[in-house]
């Protein structure tokens, strides 16, 4: 057996102001066929598992490219041109393989491609017609009717937070050797679920359903199940929450496997959609809790979204009400960055931070602050793997709030993105991160309550009112019941 194994995602919000070009994938990740000689992280995860699988079982393994950035808004044409192109190079040198894995998201845009895996699908599906070919996807995808036809094999991570990317990346490896084999073949069949919301699975309706999903993997010919939430800022036609079904021969019922688990899912959208306060409220609410600290996520400025992360609305709102003893970070802005460094740890200065990339980020906030901390090379767990931060830097306001603030735009997963700068959240009464869901996995076991903020930003949950151009408004909460 040969193993053919590469890379390639980011996830496009067409609603963010800012472009995904090769310094966005240079600052994240790119290995040119030597991603699994480095030490892992979050992006190469899956190939060292792929690798080491398939090295154990006697089989070749070729590397091609690894590359992936932050979500941002749509990638420039000559950069996704250039990364496909040298994967397919790659593979056609290799003479083709007998398995193909690739590392993806399901939700990249570039520029003249609305899908971006199901082209690089395709076009490796060209070169190796009878080869199992598998993608590795994260649930925020759009599952393409080009996806489903080029892949042998499609399988997304199951939680949200992605705490489980290891896990379905031995999952595939298991899925596409058994294919492989002739041990089984694999049908794969998608429902729409005619629905747009967020929905997280440490707790709540989704903890049973993704549970109940689990279980019924590997019984009676089903080979795996998937839900697709879709990317809601992704301005493509198939945006949405998906099931996908994958059974050993039989299309009739992967389709109804598929129906069964889309079905089950749109019942649960009313418990699904639930209301999230604006500032003011959301701050009313965490000065009325009698302890701390109280985690308040910073939704619509989530880096993981493709929003900028400098945007000043929330900390703005807590200046003005006088609040102290709180911490907030991931702050992304560069030019801070670089003017705390050269000023020092000690220094005190005056600072204008955030506000820097148009509209969506609110105005600038001009900051007396002192410079307690500059760190380089720091990384926070994403799951288990690790994300990097850049030159970090810790800044105290005169009125007592701790910043965060990095040259590497990253949500903020874990809390160790403060306290390795020396940051003791348990003695601060508010901590707010970044971050739409990811958080929950490293902030919820330490916070006294958690509260979603719905602040202005490139991507508020506002779900019913997405101003979408391409995808139709035939979904929920759009349409109260768009199945009827």
């Amino acid at each position: 057996m040969k193993l053919f194994i590469a890379g390639l995602s980011t996830e496009t919000n067409s609603f963010s102001p800012l472009p995904t070009g090769m310094i966005s994938f240079q600052e994240g990740s790119i290995h040119h066929g030597d991603a699994t000689r480095d030490a892992v992280q979050y992006w190469t995860g899956p190939l060292h598992i792929w690798r080491d699988r398939a090295e154990a079982n006697g089989w070749a393994v070729v590397e091609s490219l690894s590359a992936h950035a932050q979500p941002a808004g749509p990638t420039v044409r000559a950069v996704y041109e250039g990364f496909r192109d040298e994967i397919v190079k790659d593979l056609r040198a290799a003479g083709g393989a007998d398995v193909i894995l690739l590392a993806l998201h399901g939700a990249m845009i570039a520029e003249g491609y609305d899908d971006c895996e199901g082209d690089l699908i395709a076009a490796c599906r060209r070169i190796a017609p009878d080869a199992v070919i598998g993608g590795l996807l994260d649930p925020h995808c759009h599952l393409t009717e080009l996806m489903l036809e080029a892949a042998t094999l499609l399988v997304a991570f199951k939680e949200y937070p992605h705490v489980d990317i290891e896990d379905r990346a031995r999952d595939l490896f298991a899925l596409a050797a058994d294919a492989a084999l002739g041990l089984t073949r694999p049908v794969m069949r998608d429902w729409d679920c005619r629905m747009i919301l967020a929905m997280p699975t440490p707790a709540g309706p989704m903890r049973g359903f993704v549970d109940a999903m689990s279980a019924r993997e590997r019984r009676e010919g089903v080979l795996s199940l998937s839900i697709a939430h879709g990317f809601p800022w992704g301005d493509h036609p198939r945006a949405g929450a998906r099931a996908l079904a994958i059974c050993d021969g039989d299309a009739d019922q992967a389709a109804a496997e598929a129906a069964r688990l889309g079905r089950a899912l749109y019942d649960l959208r009313h418990e699904l959609n639930v209301s999230i306060p604006g500032i003011a409220a959301a701050l009313d609410q965490a000065e009325a809790e009698p302890r701390g600290p109280v985690v308040l996520a910073d939704m619509s400025d989530n880096a993981g979204g493709g929003a900028p992360a400098d945007a000043t609305f929330l900390l703005r709102a807590m200046i003005d009400r006088g609040i102290t003893s709180a911490a907030m970070g991931l702050f992304y802005d560069p030019g801070a960055v670089r003017i705390c460094r050269e000023a020092g740890e000690g220094a005190t200065l005056d600072l204008r931070l955030g506000g820097k990339h148009g509209p969506m980020s609110g105005d600038p906030l001009d900051l007396t602050v002192t410079v307690r901390r500059c760190a380089s090379g720091l990384t926070q767990r994403f799951g288990t793997l690790p994300a990097p931060m850049g030159e970090a830097v810790w800044i105290t306001t005169a009125q007592g709030i701790d910043i965060v603030i990095n040259d590497i735009r990253t949500q903020t997963f874990h809390p160790e993105a403060f306290t390795q700068l020396g940051i003791d959240l348990a003695t601060r009464r508010y901590v707010c991160v970044k971050s739409s869901n990811h958080y929950q996995a490293g902030f919820n076991p330490i916070a006294a309550r958690v509260i979603p903020v719905a602040t202005p930003g490139a991507i508020t949950p506002d779900f019913a009112n997405i101003p979408f151009t391409r995808r139709a408004r035939d979904y929920y909460p759009a349409v109260e019941d768009p199945l009827s």
